[in-house]
């Protein structure tokens, strides 16, 4: 496991080029304001939007998760445990009035940043 990568994975780095092309400009791997060892892979501070990048086996995608067969009740606690994990850190950010968006690895990082952009767009106009 200290092998796998944890930032700058290939759907993050290409969700950012995208917005980096359409003129936004954001923070990389921000700390979780409030919640030590965690980070926002993606964050717009000013507008206090949070743009997470979840992988589909380690964040329990409902479509594309597998269960290891060795080890698996091991296993199984560990990934309900990020899953969990997941569902506190959103709670905790919007309850610090952020907008959380999550996005699973599989999906188009064009859509996403087209997501995104509308998103951070429509804050900037409310403020």
């Amino acid at each position: 496991m200290s092998r796998q990568g944890s930032r700058d994975t290939a759907p993050e780095v290409a969700v950012r080029r995208l917005l980096h092309a359409a003129g936004l400009r954001y923070r990389v791997n921000m700390p979780v304001p409030g919640i030590p060892r965690r980070t926002i892979d993606i964050a717009f501070t000013k507008a206090k939007i949070a743009i997470f990048m979840d992988g589909c086996f380690w964040h329990g995608c409902p479509q594309h998760a597998t269960q290891p067969k060795a080890n698996a009740e091991w296993w199984r606690a560990k990934l309900d445990k990020n899953m969990a994990r997941d569902r506190e850190t959103t709670e905790h950010l919007q309850a610090e009035g952020w907008t959380v968006l999550r996005y699973w690895e599989h999906e188009l990082p064009i859509m996403v940043a087209e997501e995104v952009r509308s998103t951070a767009l429509g804050q900037s106009r409310k403020t």
